[in-house]
């Protein structure tokens, strides 16, 4: 139980906690029912042996139909609470958009990279079975994929031309550093491994860890596709967009050196769906 205050002259406002209305509901309802049906057998039960049957029932009774009450009493709690937090998450997401858009502003990347490599891939993840929470980490991953960028002087991340090797050498500190900034917000830790590890390459000879094959998580795998993909299309500061046949080219001729084999085809076997969820956002 909590007070509130309440505007001038209106006193004081009571709000009670979902477990308390809970229990003082189940309280009530129970002792009600104990009362009236107590009195209802004295009144209408005389015989001893007869009352006691009838009391085992009614205890039988009251057990199921407080048992039946205490369900749909926490399942509506239940309820409630995953759509306060469904609204949270949402809210969350909401924060974290605004942040990218901002971001893909700064570093001069097409309007719509961010929400399209987050559609993309998504899209390539529920077709490769990707699920429940492991897709939401896909999404919240792809959409931050590149935060780590954040930390880094303007003048490397939009710099036209290619970057010397001390420039290179900074460049390639961002996935750690996303990394590590995504570790320590509790709903984002799973979302890390596409920031972590989406420049790492199926050969093993990507960074920042050099992993190789399937030790690079799913998820950087999925969107490592889709990130080629995306940055070959549009036309960044440092090149123009590339024509569609040489980016599919591209792609096949990475898979297996630097992306995944079975996801590329995948990719392929999909590509008109995966195109139009990228271009075309579902209202």
């Amino acid at each position: 139980m909590r007070f509130h205050q309440a505007p001038p002259g209106e006193g004081r406002l009571v709000v009670f906690s979902p477990q308390f209305r809970t229990a003082a509901t189940y309280v009530l309802v129970s002792g009600v029912y104990i009362w009236f049906s107590g009195h209802l057998l004295g009144s209408l039960v005389r015989d001893p042996h007869q009352l006691v049957v009838y009391q085992i029932i009614k205890g039988w009774m009251f057990v199921l139909g407080t048992g039946l009450l205490l369900y749909w009493m926490i399942g509506r709690t239940v309820h409630r609470m995953a759509e306060a937090n469904r609204r949270l998450l949402d809210g969350h997401e909401q924060a974290l958009r605004v942040l990218v858009g901002a971001m893909d502003v700064r570093h001069k990347e097409t309007s719509d990279h961010s929400e399209r490599v987050v559609r993309m891939a998504t899209g390539l993840a529920r077709i490769a079975g990707v699920e429940s929470d492991a897709l939401r980490d896909v999404k919240f991953g792809a959409l931050l994929h590149d935060i780590g960028k954040l930390a880094l002087p303007d003048h490397i991340l939009i710099k036209p031309g290619k970057l010397d090797d001390d420039e290179t050498r900074l460049m390639r500190t961002h996935p750690r550093i996303g990394y590590d900034m995504l570790q320590q917000i509790e709903f984002l830790r799973g979302a890390s491994d596409i920031p972590f590890s989406h420049h790492e390459r199926w050969d093993g000879t990507g960074y920042p860890q050099g992993l190789a094959g399937e030790a690079i998580p799913l998820a950087a795998r999925i969107f490592s596709v889709v990130d080629v993909w995306d940055a070959l299309s549009f036309p960044r500061v440092y090149k123009p967009a590339w024509p569609e046949e040489e980016v599919l080219a591209y792609l096949r001729n990475a898979a297996g050196s630097q992306l995944d084999p079975t996801l590329v085809r995948t990719f392929m076997d999909h590509y008109a769906e995966l195109k139009a969820l990228a271009l075309h956002p579902v209202s």
